[in-house]
C-alpha cells in the first residue's frame, strides 16, 4: 500500500516535468513563441521544486525515524492525519514500527528484571567482569560470600583477600577453582567456576562463587562413618574369638563359681587351655598390628618438597619395582611425553605411592599369564603434571571403586587396607589428587594429578 502510494505521487510530480520538458522542446524545433518556452521552463522548475520537496520531506521523516531507533526514543509519534497519503500510509508503517520496537522493549526489560530476581534469587554467588576488572553485575549471595556490599571493580575484593583476589583475576574460562578464604566464622571453602561470554567487540566472564563448606564437612563425617564401620568391623572380628575362648576356659577352670581343685584337671584339659590361649595370643598380635596400622595412617610426614625430574623417579622406581614378587614375570613399561618433565614433590614419598600402586596391580593381576603395568608421565588438560599407573588385570567392580580410599577396607584376605588411603593422604599433603577409572576385565588406571 506504502509503495503504491507513493509511486503514484511520485509518478504525479515527474508526469508534468516529462510533459513540460517535450513542450519546451516542441516549441524550440518549431520556433514559438519564447514566451510560451519560458513559461514551460518555469513550469519545469515549479515541478523539480515539488519533486524534491516531496521526497525530502519523506526522506527527513525517515531519517528522523531511524535517528530516534538509534537514540532509544521510542515516544516518537508521526501524525496519521496528513493531507499527503502517501505519507499518511508511510506515517502509519513508521508508527507500527515503533509500536512493535516499545513491545519488544517491554518484554526485554520484564525478561530482565525476571533473571534479574531470579539470579538475586539464588543461594551460588554470580559475578559477571569484564577483563579489565570491571565488575557488571553481582548477585546478593556473591557479595555475602565475598563480605562486601558493593562490587564494582575486582579491585576492591583484594582488600578483603589477596589469595581470592589472586585466584578470580587469574581464573580462565572453563577453569574451575577452590579457595579457602578466613572469615570472622572461620574458614569457608569457596568452589570458583568462570565461563565466557562475548557481546559484541567485549569478552565478559562470567563467574559463579560457591561455598561448599557443608558438602566437605557431609563427605568428611561419611568418611568418619565409614571409617568407624570398618574398625568396629575388624576390632570386633579380633575380640569375639577371644571373648568366646575366654569364656570357655573360665568354665573348664570354674565349677559353679567356685574354681576346680587341680588334681580334677588332666592332659586333655591343659591341652586345650593351651591351644586357648594360642588363639587369643594370636588374636592379640592380629589386633595390635591393626592399631598399628592405624597409627601409620595418621602419621604421614610432611613431604619435604623438592624440584626433580620424573626421568630419575622412574629410574628409582625401576629398580624398587624389581623387589616385589611376582615382577619378574610381568614387564613395567614406562612412558615419559617429556624428557625435561619435572614436578615439586617429595620424590620419597612418591616413590611411595608409585611402589604401592605398583605392587596393588600385581596382586591384582596373580592369575593373569598377559598381565602388563605401564607408568605414563604427562600433563592433563588443566596442563597439571600427572602421572598415571595402569594394568590390564580383572579391574574393580563398581560398587567397590568409591570404597577402596577408605582406610583399612580390602577385598583380599591378607590385605590391610591402608597402602591407598596413605597413598591419597600423601597426595593430599602434596596438594594434589589420586582418581582411579577401571573397566572390569579390561584395565585399570590410578592417576597422580599434581598442582601447578
Amino acid at each position: 500500500m506504502i509503495n503504491r502510494s507513493f509511486y503514484l505521487a511520485l509518478a504525479l510530480r515527474i508526469l508534468p516535468l516529462i510533459i513540460l520538458s517535450s513542450l519546451i522542446g516542441f516549441f524550440i524545433a518549431t520556433d514559438r513563441s519564447p514566451v510560451l518556452i519560458l513559461l514551460c521552463f518555469a513550469g519545469v522548475m515549479l515541478s523539480t521544486i515539488s519533486l524534491v520537496k516531496y521526497l525530502n520531506t519523506a526522506n527527513d521523516r525517515i531519517r528522523f525515524f531511524f535517528d530516534a531507533i538509534r537514540n532509544e526514543d521510542s515516544t516518537l509519534s508521526f501524525p496519521v492525519e496528513s493531507e499527503n497519503k502517501s505519507l499518511r500510509e508511510l506515517y502509519r508503517s513508521m508508527n507500527r514500527v515503533n509500536q512493535q520496537i516499545q513491545q519488544l522493549k517491554i518484554e526485554n526489560r520484564q525478561q530482565e528484571q525476571y533473571f534479574a530476581r531470579l539470579i538475586e534469587h539464588l543461594a551460588t554467588g554470580i559475578i559477571t567482569f569484564n577483563r579489565k576488572g570491571f565488575v557488571f553485575h553481582a548477585n546478593s549471595a556473591a557479595k555475602r560470600l565475598l563480605s562486601t556490599d558493593i562490587l564494582t571493580h575486582l579491585q576492591q575484593i583484594e582488600r578483603i583477600n589477596q589469595r581470592l583476589y589472586q585466584a578470580i583475576s587469574n581464573i580462565k574460562p572453563p577453569e574451575q577453582k577452590l579457595v579457602s578464604v578466613p572469615t570472622s566464622l572461620g574458614d569457608i571453602q569457596l568452589s570458583l567456576k568462570a565461563t565466557s561470554l562475548k557481546t559484541g567487540e567485549e569478552e565478559m566472564v562470567i563467574l559463579s562463587v560457591q561455598d561448599i563448606r557443608n558438602e566437605l564437612d557431609e563427605k568428611e563425617l561419611d568418611s568418619w562413618l565409614k571409617l568407624i564401620r570398618v574398625l568396629m568391623h575388624e576390632i570386633m572380628n579380633s575380640l569375639t574369638p577371644i571373648t568366646s575362648l575366654s569364656e570357655s576356659l573360665v568354665h573348664i577352670f570354674s565349677n559353679k563359681g567356685q574354681p576346680v581343685r587341680s588334681e580334677e584337671l588332666n592332659d586333655a584339659t591343659i591341652s586345650l587351655t593351651l591351644n586357648g590361649l594360642n588363639v587369643i595370643q594370636e588374636q592379640g598380635k592380629g589386633l595390635m598390628s591393626f592399631v598399628e596400622s592405624y597409627r601409620r595412617l595418621t602419621r604421614i610426614p610432611e613431604p619435604d618438597k623438592r624440584q626433580f625430574r620424573i626421568d630419575s623417579l622412574f629410574d628409582r622406581v625401576r629398580i624398587l619395582y624389581r623387589s616385589l614378587e611376582r615382577s619378574e614375570t610381568v614387564d613395567l613399561a614406562l612412558d615419559l611425553a617429556d624428557p625435561g618433565m619435572e614436578i615439586f614433590a617429595d620424590e620419597n614419598l612418591i616413590s611411595q605411592v608409585l611402589i604401592n600402586l605398583l605392587k596393588n596391580a600385581l596382586e591384582a593381576n596373580e592369575k593373569n599369564p598377559s598381565a602388563r603395568i605401564s607408568i605414563k608421565a604427562g600433563y592433563d588438560t588443566d596442563k597439571r603434571p600427572e602421572i598415571c599407573v595402569t594394568d590390564n588385570g580383572p579391574g574393580i567392580p563398581e560398587k567397590n571403586i568409591e570404597e577402596i580410599f577408605v582406610p583399612f577396607f580390602t577385598t583380599r584376605k591378607d590385605g590391610s587396607g591402608i597402602g591407598l588411603s596413605i597413598s591419597k593422604q600423601i597426595m593430599r599433603a602434596h596438594r594434589g589428587t589420586i582418581k582411579v577409572r577401571s573397566k572390569p576385565g579390561k584395565e585399570t588406571t590410578f592417576c597422580l594429578t599434581f598442582s601447578n
